[in-house]
C-alpha cells in the first residue's frame, strides 16, 4: 500500500533499485520511486517539489539535467535522507551558491560523455582529452558522482569494458588534485581520488589482474591519507585487507586489519567497526581459527545492535545490519568447512532471494561449496554451473577462477551433475 504521509520506512531506502540510485545520485529513479511509494500523481509530485509538471516529467524520464543545488532542494522536499546522497547536512542546507560553482557539477558530469564511448574499445583505447575543471566547493561531489555512475554500470557490464573509462576518470581526478594541492578543496578531491582508485582496483580484481589491483588499492590508501579522513583511510586499508585475504594471504590481510583498526580509533562509528570485524573473521577462518572468527562475528553483531548504528558515515552508504553480518558468517562457515552453519547463514543473509550479477555469482560458488561439503552434490554443481555461465557472459576472471577452484577442491562422487558440469566447463572455456 502507498504511504502518502509520514516518514518512509528505513528499509524503503535499502531496496536494490534505490540503493543503486542513491549511490549514483540517479534522481530520475529516486523521484519516481518516492512518487510511487507515496501514491502521488505526477501533478501532486510537482506541487511537492515546487516545479512544473512538465519539468518533473522530464526529470523522471532522464531528459532534464539537475544542478547540485536542485538535487539538494528536491531531496529535502521529498525527505530523502541526505547522507545517502553523500552530501553533508551543512552543504545540503546551504543557499545562494555561487553560480560559477554550480557549473562544476554539470561540467564534470558532461565530461563523462568523452570517456564512455571508449569503453567499447576496451582499456587500451586512447584516452580522450580532458578539459581543465574550475575548482569549487562542488567539484569533489561531481567527480564522485562520475565514479558512482561507473560503479552502477559495473553491475551489468564486464569490468574490461569499464576499465578504460575508470582509468581515464582516475587520471582526471589525479590531475585535478595536483591543481588543487594548495587550495581548500584538496582534501575533498583527494577523497574522490581515493574512491576512484578503489573502484579501479575492484575492476582489475574482477579482471584477474591482481598486481594492478593491488597498485590501485595502495593509491587509494595514499589519497585517503591525503584527504585526512580517518574513516576513509580505514576503509581503504580494510578493502586491501579483504583483497589480500581473498587472494590467499590471510596473514597479511589480518595485519592490514590491525592497521585499519588503529586508523578507526576507539570511538569509531559502529558500522565501520562491524564491517572491519567481519573482514577479520574472514582472515581468521581462512587460517582455521574458528574460535577467533566466531568472536569477530559476535563483535560485529554487537556493533549492529548498538543504538547509534544509524546514518552511516561515508564511504559506507547503508548501515551494517544483521543480514550483512550473516553473509560474512556464511563465508566464514564455508572456509571452516561447517556446511550446515554456512547454508543457514546464507539463507539468513539473502532471505531466499537469488544473488545476481558478478558478485552474486561469487556468492553462488561459496554456497555451492557449502552444499558440496554437506553432500548435496546436485545442488552444488547446479549453483556452480549457473555461476560459471555468469562469469563467462560477463568476462569475469574472478568468477571463473572461483568456479575452477571449487571444481579442483571437490573430491566427492562423480555424479551425473558433476559430469555435466565438467562438459560445460570444458565447452565454455574452449569455445
Amino acid at each position: 500500500m502507498p504511504q502518502r504521509d509520514g516518514v518512509l520506512a528505513p528499509e524503503f531506502w535499502s531496496r536494490s533499485a534505490l540503493a543503486t540510485a542513491l549511490a549514483t545520485c540517479d534522481m530520475a529513479v529516486i523521484v519516481e520511486e518516492v512518487r510511487l511509494a507515496r501514491g502521488w500523481s505526477q501533478g501532486e509530485l510537482a506541487r511537492v517539489v515546487g516545479y512544473s509538471q512538465s519539468w518533473v516529467s522530464r526529470v523522471v524520464n532522464g531528459q532534464q539535467s539537475l544542478t547540485v543545488d536542485q538535487v539538494r532542494e528536491i531531496a529535502e522536499r521529498l525527505d530523502v535522507p541526505i547522507h545517502l546522497l553523500r552530501f553533508t547536512r551543512k552543504a545540503a542546507s546551504g543557499r545562494g551558491a555561487d553560480p560559477t560553482r554550480r557549473r562544476d557539477f554539470g561540467r564534470v558530469v558532461a565530461a563523462t560523455a568523452v570517456t564512455l564511448p571508449a569503453m567499447a574499445a576496451g582499456p587500451t583505447a586512447p584516452a580522450a582529452p580532458w578539459p581543465d575543471i574550475d575548482l569549487g566547493e562542488n567539484t569533489a561531489a561531481a567527480l564522485r558522482a562520475i565514479t558512482g555512475a561507473q560503479r552502477r554500470l559495473d553491475a551489468a557490464a564486464p569490468a574490461r569494458d569499464l576499465a578504460g573509462a575508470a582509468g581515464s576518470h582516475l587520471d582526471l581526478i589525479t590531475r585535478t588534485l595536483e591543481r588543487a594541492e594548495h587550495t581548500p578543496f584538496a582534501p575533498q578531491i583527494a577523497a574522490a581520488a581515493s574512491e576512484a582508485a578503489g573502484f579501479t582496483a575492484w575492476l582489475h580484481t574482477d579482471m584477474g589482474d591482481a598486481g594492478t589491483a593491488r597498485r590501485h588499492y595502495r593509491a587509494a590508501i595514499v589519497h585517503a591519507r591525503h584527504s585526512d579522513d580517518r574513516l576513509l583511510t580505514a576503509y581503504m586499508i580494510g578493502s586491501l585487507a579483504a583483497f589480500e585475504i581473498d587472494t590467499g594471504d590471510p596473514e597479511l590481510g589480518l595485519a592490514l586489519t590491525r592497521e585499519a583498526g588503529r586508523q578507526l580509533g576507539p570511538d569509531a562509528h559502529p558500522t565501520a567497526c562491524a564491517w572491519l570485524a567481519c573482514v577479520r573473521a574472514l582472515g581468521r577462518s581462512a587460517l582455521g581459527a574458528a574460535s577467533a572468527a566466531s568472536r569477530d562475528i559476535a563483535a560485529a553483531e554487537a556493533g549492529v545492535d548498538r543504538v547509534d548504528n544509524s546514518d552511516p558515515p561515508w564511504p559506507w552508504v547503508f548501515a551494517f545490519d544483521h543480514a550483512k553480518v550473516a553473509g560474512y558468517r556464511a563465508l566464514a562457515g564455508v572456509r571452516l568447512r561447517r556446511p550446515h552453519e554456512a547454508r543457514a547463514a546464507f539463507g539468513e543473509a539473502f532471505g531466499g532471494a537469488r544473488p545476481t550479477g558478478k558478485q552474486g555469482a561469487v556468492l553462488q560458488v561459496e554456497l555451492a561449496s557449502a552444499h558440496a561439503d554437506a553432500g548435496d552434490v546436485d545442488e552444488a554443481f547446479r549453483l556452480a554451473a549457473e555461476a560459471l555461465g555468469t562469469g563467462v557472459r560477463m568476462h569475469s576472471e574472478r568468477v571463473i577462477g572461483r568456479v575452477r577452484r571449487f571444481r579442483r577442491a571437490y573430491r566427492g562422487p562423480c555424479a551425473r551433475s558433476v559430469r555435466e558440469f565438467d562438459a560445460q566447463l570444458t565447452g565454455l572455456l574452449s569455445a
